[in-house]
Parts: structure tokens; sequence; C-alpha cells
């Protein structure tokens, strides 16, 4: 008799293409067929077929306190009492702003919107409108939702712009995007050369989160401001994943560089849907109905979200050194766990880590960029997934996303993961 999942998933499959509602979702990087969740409870996920697993996606990164976190939980609930959406401004939409603003640097005025993909269509938009210029340079192997301009590769050179990457984006979108080598700055200065007054903005994952955890180079960010400034065009930094992950006021303060543009998710909705951008106010100041770019969104600034938001970053800010200095224990001692289980089982990876977030390669190279993160051996990758499902840890089901470590992985998780990989490492030898 086939299992729950099993028979949830061919019912999925004939109703949403491929079974998921989002493409990762499926298993197709590692094969097999994704299980079906129940429920989840701090660093546990449970299954329709009543298996636990230790959660290192976390709802792919908003979940920094775990799942069902109990003060979360409260506030939702009264909440909800109160009404799901109302249309019209509310208390908690204005908190949450307050928030953000006080956190994070160089956010004088921020817009709220529905999700990630919506945060960084809108700030290029805005970043077009500011600078009366179309181009976009983003980076090959980040993501930053499914827009039009952002689904492009790399092309041959710069004389060919950008590539297309899914059916149905017109060839216009690659002519108006430039996609680069992360962690190439040398390259950066040619493209702002090549195409004079331009190019609008560079948009950058500061850590790139996509083809897993890739970390900038020394010098890189700065270089990246000194150039958008040099040459009129806007920085944007995408910290969807990265905000209030990697530092309380995200890789701006982190690495001590200054975006003209910031957009976020994840986490500043507490597991609930949500984006947001903002920056400059005399940039804000240009949105809709206060200026000429037009954004709007019906379930904007949802008091649902708005309120998980709002719990989350409250508990943020008001235990910062004790929250984030537990996060960067627990996974430096997490890596270190990888790389030991790893040397022992005569199995060569690189660990690439920024506080919670971190992601291991197979072989000896350094990952810095696309490249890098594309000669990592497939198979090896699928077989560790699988070896460690079936041991109860659940990671992403693609070998170019990143894991997170939660404030609810305890010592006891950590150990069990790190064990659990002693035998994955020798079943991804093959």
């Amino acid at each position: 008799m086939s299992s729950r999942n099993a028979q949830l998933f061919r019912r999925a499959l004939e109703l949403m293409p491929g079974g998921v509602s989002s493409p990762v979702r499926a298993f197709r990087g590692v094969g097999g067929e994704p299980f079906v969740v129940q429920r989840g409870e701090g660093p546990y996920l449970y299954d329709v077929d009543g298996k636990r697993y230790i959660d290192y996606v976390g709802s792919w990164g908003p979940l920094i306190f775990g799942h069902a976190d109990p003060e979360l939980c409260e506030a939702l609930t009264a909440a909800v009492l109160r009404g799901s959406s109302y249309g019209c401004p509310s208390e908690p939409e204005l908190e949450l702003c307050e928030l953000l603003v006080s956190a994070v640097p160089g956010l004088e005025m921020v817009r709220l919107v529905n999700s990630g993909t919506e945060a960084t269509m809108s700030a290029l938009r805005l970043a077009r409108a500011a600078t009366g210029r179309e181009m976009v340079l983003k980076f090959d192997g980040a993501y930053h939702g499914h827009a039009d301009a952002f689904l492009v590769k790399a092309g041959s050179g710069l004389a060919t712009l950008g590539e297309v990457s899914s059916a149905g984006v017109p060839s216009a979108a690659g002519r108006a995007t430039l996609s680069l080598a992360f962690n190439d700055l040398e390259a950066v200065r040619q493209a702002f050369e090549a195409f004079p007054k331009a190019i609008a903005a560079v948009m950058v994952e500061p850590v790139v989160g996509n083809m897993g955890c890739v970390p900038p180079l020394p010098g890189f960010l700065e270089g990246l401001r000194e150039l958008c400034t040099a040459h009129g065009a806007l920085l944007i930094f995408d910290e969807v994943m990265t905000g209030f992950r990697v530092a309380l006021g995200g890789c701006q303060q982190r690495y001590g560089v200054r975006a003209d543009l910031i957009t976020l998710g994840k986490i500043i909705g507490g597991g609930l849907p949500v984006g947001a951008y903002g920056g400059r106010r005399a940039l804000m100041e240009q949105v809709a109905p206060s200026g000429p770019v037009y954004q709007a969104g019906t379930l904007s600034g949802n008091p649902l979200a708005c309120t998980a938001g709002a719990v989350s970053l409250r508990r943020l800010i008001g235990r910062c050194d004790e929250v984030y200095g537990e996060l960067e224990r627990k996974s430096a001692k997490l890596e270190a766990g990888l790389l030991a289980t790893a040397k022992r089982a005569d199995v060569p990876i690189v660990v690439n880590r920024v506080g919670s977030m971190l992601s291991f390669f197979f072989g000896s190279a350094p990952v810095r960029n696309w490249d890098d993160a594309a000669r990592d051996e497939h198979g090896a990758y699928a077989r560790f997934f699988h070896a460690m499902l079936a041991e109860g840890v659940y990671l992403a089901p693609s070998r170019f996303e990143c894991a997170f470590v939660s404030t609810a992985h305890q010592d006891a998780q950590l150990e069990q993961t790190i064990a659990a990989a002693e035998l994955a490492f020798v079943a991804a030898r093959g």
C-alpha cells in the first residue's frame, strides 16, 4: 500500500504544475518525490505519514525562531480575531514600518508589498524612473524573483548582453539586462565603460543565496558602491534573504556598505507572505501616490503578516546580541561538524557560511561565483540529500540553495545532524 505522502502527491500532480506551488519543492534537483507536510514545531517538520525531520530549510529562510513559535502564534491568534485583511491603513502596518526604519541602515521610507519578487521589480522600476535610464546590471546565479528583467543569464559577452532564461520572457528583457560574474569587479567596471549613462541600477544579493551561499570577496561591495556613485547609477541590495539573517541591519551593517535602495522579505513577515522596498526619502517620495512611479497591491500591509513581522523584529532588536550570538555559535558548530565528518569519509567539501546561512560544495576549490558553484558534482549532492532524509534531516532539495539555522535548533539536533552526515557522506561517494 502506498504511503499517504505518495497518495497526496499524486493528487497534487493533477492539480498543480509539477504538483507544487514553487518549482524547487518538486525535488527535481535531487530526484524522487517530496514529502507532504502536516505540521511544523520548533526545529522539526512532520509529514503526513508521521515521520519527523530536523528542518534546515525553514520555509526558505523566514523562520529564524523555528516553526510555530509560541509568541508568534499567540500574537497571530489575537490578530486574526480582529480580521484577516482590511484594505485600509492599520496600526500593525505602521509598527512594522517603524521597526524596519529603525533597524536597517539608510531606510528612511519603506513601501510594504506581498513578496520578494514584488519588492525587487518595484525597486528596479523606481531606479529607472529616478535615473531616466533603462538597463539593469545583475549577477549570474543570483535570484531576484521571477520578473522578466531578472530571468536573464549571461550572454557570450558584453556585446550580446543577456539571454532570457525562461519561456515567455520577451527578448527585449535581455537587451535591457546585463548579467556578469559575481565578485568580478573589473567586469562591472568594463560594463559601465561600455554602456555610459545607460545603467539605471546594479542589483545584487550582497551575500548570494541561490547558487548556494556565496559571500562577497573583500572590496567587491565597496567597489560596486564606488562605481555606481561615479556613473550615476543606483545600488540596490536585494536583502530578501539576508535581511535580519546575517545581522540585525543585514549586509549593510555586516559589511559597512550603504545601498541606495534595499529590498526585504522572509524574516520581516515571520513566515507569512510579505516584502518591502525602501531607501532614501527623496527616492521613495517618487512612489505613488506621492510621485509618478506607480505600484499598488490589494493585500499589501496585510495586518496578519505585519503582526508576525513586528513580533519577530521586536525580539531580534530587543535581544540582538543574544540572538545573533546564539545563531553564530550554532551555525559554526554545524559547519565544523560537516567539515570533520566529510574529512573522515574522505570526501572533499567546501563550506561557505555567513552567520546562520550556509551551504557546502563537493570539491576542494573555492566557490566565489556561479561558474564555481556549477562545477559541484550533481549526483553526489542528490545521494547525500536522500541519505540525510532517510536519517530524518531535511536539507534543501537543490545543491544551489542554503541551509538556515534557527534559535529552535539545539545542540541535540545539531549533533544528530552531524552524526547523520557521517553516513551520508559515505553514501555521496556512490
